[in-house]
């Protein structure tokens, strides 16, 4: 809880930092890189050149102060899980919150100037440190559970298996190189893969598990992400497509992700666009498996049926269900389709070209179109514009916000409205 001494300076200087916060950020970066390039590793330098990470440190501590300010004691518990989860995935180690504090309540004073007087710098510093020390203790209680030791977070892995899944997309299955064995992990989970690149840095990115449990191996399933609209090359990416083959080694972390499969019966709406659909198809998978009876709406967007990542596998993963139903929005309809209609026996009504089962339209994706079961759970996976406008959506249609959840890739700038 902040102090009622800080809790009145943060409530007086809150509407100035959060005005400011983008620009605090975009100073601490640089200078906490400049005085610690050790720690350049633990970051992505794509979403540093494009500004993504400035901006969803600036809205996470800028909610973090507003939750400290109303009192709220579970409104941004989502978030902080969500964060500590890619901590662990990264390992992020305790003592480097001292280094990030230092440097960041620095940046503030840099940016505001003499309006940080020695009350308004311990006020501020009060609510990073309350922030710290809860992501510190949620990363212990996350670590202890997926047996990840921060002093060696990364295990070699081998790559057994290199599947093309479009001419974007790429799996790959991986096993442990050494004695351990293959780890548990929660269908809806990732993990961070990290490579060493031309001029001896080093990047991680997390991949959702594309496959549900249970099958031996784990499975990623990356797509190349070009450089676009002022945004650089995805280099890990690019990486994985052009350098690593069968038999290769890759640098691992255990499974983390706190968006998984829930417990119960209730009819399961699957909603992703794009690279999206890899932790739908481990949730698909699952259920299939150990649920053949529960109701599942399979819902995804693309540019075109050749776009469409595991396409024919969610299809014939889907006809292991008895309530199975596939709608899928493409922008262009043209497309070979490749697979389609091998599966049999799912649902009953067909779309046009389309496989059995499945409902396909062309053009904008409408959630308003989509089935809703009664009592529907939903997941959602995709760019957060189309995730906004899904959870909009479902929301106008009666889906409570906590049987909602979504799965952000890269820096979450939605932090500040978790539920």
């Amino acid at each position: 809880m902040l102090s009622e001494r800080s809790a009145a300076v943060v409530g007086a200087t809150a509407g100035v930092v959060a005005e400011h916060a983008v620009e605090i950020t975009a100073v601490f970066y640089p200078r906490m890189f400049a005085a610690h390039p050790e720690l350049v590793n633990l970051f992505n330098q794509g979403n540093q050149a494009t500004g993504a990470q400035r901006q969803a440190l600036a809205a996470a501590v800028v909610a973090y102060a507003g939750h400290l300010l109303d009192g709220s004691q579970t409104s941004f518990a989502p978030v902080l899980r969500r964060i500590a989860h890619k901590h662990v995935s990264l390992g992020v180690r305790p003592e480097q919150y001292t280094i990030v504090g230092q440097h960041l309540l620095a940046a503030v004073g840099e940016v505001l100037g003499d309006a940080v007087t020695r009350e308004v710098h311990d006020a501020w510093d009060e609510v990073y440190w309350l922030f710290a020390t809860a992501l510190i203790a949620e990363e212990g209680r996350i670590a202890q559970r997926v047996g990840a030791d921060p002093e060696r977070v990364w295990r070699p892995w081998r790559v057994t298996a290199r599947t093309v899944a479009t001419a974007e997309v790429v799996s790959f299955d991986l096993v442990p190189a050494g004695p351990e064995p293959l780890p548990t992990y929660l269908a809806g989970q990732y993990i961070s893969v990290a490579v060493d690149l031309p001029g001896a840095e080093r990047q991680a990115r997390q991949y959702s598990l594309s496959r549900a449990p249970g099958a031996g191996s784990l499975r990623i399933t990356v797509q190349r992400v070009p450089a676009a609209g002022g945004a650089p090359e995805g280099v890990v990416s690019s990486h994985l497509h052009d350098q690593v083959k069968v038999d290769d080694i890759l640098d691992v972390s255990p499974p983390t992700g706190d968006v998984t499969l829930a417990t119960g019966a209730d009819p399961l709406v699957l909603i992703s666009a794009g690279i999206g659909v890899t932790p739908m198809i481990a949730v698909l998978g699952h259920t299939a498996r150990l649920q053949p009876d529960r109701q599942v709406v399979a819902v995804h967007a693309d540019r075109s049926p050749d776009h469409h990542p595991l396409r024919s596998e969610m299809i014939e993963v889907g006809a292991l269900l008895r309530d199975f139903h596939l709608h899928t929005w493409y922008e262009s309809g043209a497309g070979s389709a490749a697979g389609i209609g091998r599966a049999a026996g799912v649902g009953s009504a067909t779309g046009p070209s389309g496989a059995r089962g499945e409902s396909r339209h062309t053009g904008t994706f409408d959630i308003d179109a989509v089935p809703l079961p009664d009592g529907a759970r939903a997941y959602l996976c995709g760019p957060v514009p189309f995730m906004r406008d899904a959870r909009a959506g479902l929301l106008r249609r009666g889906v409570p916000a906590q049987r909602i959840h979504y799965e952000v890739f890269g820096p979450d700038q939605w932090a500040g409205s978790p539920t």
